[in-house]
């Protein structure tokens, strides 16, 4: 409800204010929700339920309610030099960004399935314009119609075992466990598809580095930050209401995961765009998410939320450190971009950082997450060990290897002797993007 007030305030202060007033009013209010959603959170620590009918409160809500406002403020505040310095259709912009805000968060707040999955549909609308209306490239037309027909195709199974809860049981409600379902093996599939395409797992991804080469920096840090996790909450949310994870399907689907992700990681060695790297080191990462919500343990859930939280600040900071390459370098190919080091220290500082953390350095939410996750999969079965370590080195491997290709090297001649500015904007932003992390590591690790 706050948030429709935000946006009815918006649309009264446009018709008074200018484009760039009214760009930093919504900023500002994006880092005013955020705080008043940590604030709920604090507060409502311990319960579990429902709000009425209509919204749920819990650790896996409020989390990602707060990543949300989080992530949705920063890709404006990366998009004030191609956005609102540019004049590119400023007005248009921010009202699709708050729309996509508005619908993630009833997304990750509704209590009923068939709200969520309204809203879960709902939001490749605001995504798909955010692509469309402000990408790089032509081909952007073909990326936005792989996400909407992946998304689309794969979710109409989940419309029709809706549909059959709604029949036999006549609701729909999270709280609700349906113990009695039959065809167990059809459900499984059916309540899968979407949420592994929109994970996505190795196999369902085809869309995910189309999409993320050519959306805008807001696009790819939104999609890559929020828009994921919506696979990994509603799997965890489908599958306690179904009871569906003792069938032999989820085993398949769990060695799919572990396994497509060590492949997804080995093809992060042969991508030659940045964008295109992090796209797949998210289907690995997601994959191991996975493995966290098909063990059907606590601790597999806790990690998959720290993961999710983790894996949307690193992976959106590095979707911003390659548009801040990009704008110095006019080019995104790892052949080209070398040196930054010597070129820009500080964007290299942070590109270090963030790499880190991506490789699950301490005190981050990616360690823990990784940590309790491994702990998770092994309790599922001693088989899976040799995958969960290969694809955690892989993680590391293919991080450093980001690190040190960009970074270390000859300059190009192009860029040579140019002073940019922009190295200290990166700079201030990234770092505190970087500590926000490290302090959430720290904050959810003592109220475990």
């Amino acid at each position: 409800m706050f948030s429709l007030g935000m946006i009815s305030g918006m649309l009264t202060l446009l018709s008074s204010l200018g484009q760039s007033i009214f760009w930093w009013v919504v900023l500002w209010g994006y880092c005013l929700m955020y705080l008043i959603s940590l604030g709920l959170w604090y507060s409502s620590m311990g319960l579990a339920g429902c709000w009425g009918d209509f919204m749920v409160v819990d650790n896996f809500s409020f989390s990602l309610v707060s990543l949300t406002l989080m992530i949705s403020g920063f890709s404006m505040l990366a998009s004030v030099r191609d956005i609102q310095k540019m004049g590119n259709k400023v007005i248009e912009f921010v009202f699709s960004v708050l729309t996509l805000t508005v619908v993630l968060m009833f997304c990750f707040s509704v209590s009923s399935l068939l709200n969520f999955y309204i809203m879960f549909e709902f939001s490749l609308i605001p995504i798909l314009l955010i692509i469309l209306g402000w990408g790089y490239q032509p081909e952007r037309l073909q990326a936005g119609k792989y996400m909407l027909l992946y998304t689309v195709s794969a979710s109409l199974p989940l419309l029709i075992l809706i549909s059959l809860i709604l029949v036999s049981g006549g609701s729909v409600f999270w709280g609700w466990k349906y113990l009695s379902f039959e065809w167990s093996w059809l459900a499984v599939l059916c309540a899968s598809l979407a949420f592994l395409v929109k994970l996505p797992i190795y196999g369902f991804h085809l869309w995910l580095p189309k999409a993320h080469v050519e959306a805008p920096v807001a696009g790819s840090m939104i999609l890559a930050g929020v828009l994921l996790k919506l696979g990994g909450y509603g799997l965890i949310r489908v599958f306690y209401m179904l009871s569906l994870f003792s069938t032999l399907t989820i085993s398949g689907v769990f060695c799919l995961g572990l396994g497509g992700g060590i492949v997804a990681s080995m093809v992060c060695f042969v991508q030659n765009d940045v964008k295109a790297l992090v796209a797949y080191s998210s289907v690995g990462h997601m994959s191991l998410v996975l493995g966290g919500i098909y063990s059907n343990t606590e601790w597999g859930w806790l990690g998959c939320l720290l993961m999710m939280v983790g894996h949307g600040l690193c992976s959106s900071g590095m979707f911003f450190l390659a548009s801040e390459t990009y704008s110095f370098y006019k080019t995104r190919s790892l052949y080209l971009v070398k040196g930054g080091l010597v070129l820009v220290p500080g964007v290299a500082l942070c590109w270090f950082l963030i790499c880190a953390i991506n490789m699950a350095a301490p005190p981050s939410l990616n360690l823990w997450g990784e940590l309790m996750l491994g702990i998770s999969v092994l309790s599922y079965s001693v088989v899976f060990a040799l995958l969960t370590g290969v694809m955690t080195f892989l993680s590391g491997l293919y991080s450093w290897y980001l690190y040190s290709v960009t970074q270390h090297g000859q300059c190009p001649l192009w860029v040579r002797g140019v002073v940019m500015m922009e190295e200290y904007i990166s700079y201030i932003i990234s770092f505190l993007l970087v500590f926000l992390l490290s302090m959430a590591g720290l904050v959810m690790l003592s109220l475990m």
